[in-house]
């Protein structure tokens, strides 16, 4: 049992990030996998108290998918935690919310667009004017690129977000070429109504094909509560997973 808060909502989040990482570390015994995926604790809806709960439980890496309730809960949790998180963005991302998420994002996974990466680009070049200045405070993308991955459709009818496959290669291209990011790899979600594991064997795909024009790109951004022993068999290397460690969503009012 890993070490938790004394709260019992601390108990309850130990107790559920246990079986996660055990399922992740068993998914990766059974693929041979060389390194264990990186496990993003994905806390939309959730509040920055249990965000440092996770942290007392060793998470290091959170996800968030709407940039007004990241920003604030970002915010918060920096001021109550003594070691960084890495924030990552894994929801579709208006233009225009890309200046407020360069200020606290370590990684963007849902780049689908060549818009998004010009619009991205110049947020971490402004932010980085601003901070020197002391008009605004430092941020993960004042001392190093922002992280970009590709989003790819796996759906048929592109109802998910994401680029089709066979222009992936193109997208990270311009992000590598963008001043202020770094094209990290490839990121998407299961098809709703079909199998995981052959969609994720086409991501795969993709990663390859990408790798062959950018070797350092190598990140598979794939997997989640329901299907990240299938990502993890496919070489994901970072899982996305919230409610089988928070819980069911709590009411929004």
């Amino acid at each position: 049992m890993s070490a938790g808060g004394e709260d019992p909502r601390g108990r309850e989040l130990a107790e559920a990030l246990d079986r996660v990482r055990a399922r992740i570390a068993g998914a990766a015994r059974a693929a041979d996998a060389t390194v264990q995926p990186t496990l993003i604790a994905v806390t939309k809806f959730f509040p920055a108290a249990d965000v440092v709960r996770l942290h007392r439980l060793g998470v290091r890496d959170v996800g968030e998918n709407r940039d007004q309730e990241a920003s604030a809960k970002a915010r918060e949790v920096a001021e109550l935690v003594p070691a960084p998180l890495a924030w990552h963005f894994v929801g579709q991302l208006q233009s225009n919310k890309a200046k407020s998420v360069v200020r606290y994002a370590s990684w963007v996974h849902s780049v689908d667009r060549a818009s998004l990466v010009t619009a991205l680009g110049k947020a971490v070049l402004r932010h980085r004017d601003e901070a020197a200045a002391g008009q605004a405070p430092a941020g993960p993308c004042t001392e190093q690129d922002l992280t970009c991955l590709v989003q790819v459709s796996l759906d048929a009818e592109e109802h998910r977000g994401g680029v089709r496959p066979e222009d992936a290669v193109r997208l990270a291209e311009q992000i590598a070429a963008t001043e202020g990011l770094r094209a990290g790899g490839v990121m998407a979600v299961a098809p709703l109504g079909a199998a995981a594991g052959p969609a994720f064997d086409r991501l795969r795909v993709v990663s390859e094909q990408l790798r062959q024009s950018l070797p350092e790109a190598a990140a598979i951004s794939a997997g989640m509560s329901q299907d990240l022993e299938e990502a993890v068999a496919r070489g994901a290397t970072h899982v996305r997973v919230g409610s089988d460690i928070l819980g069911p969503r709590p009411p929004v009012g």
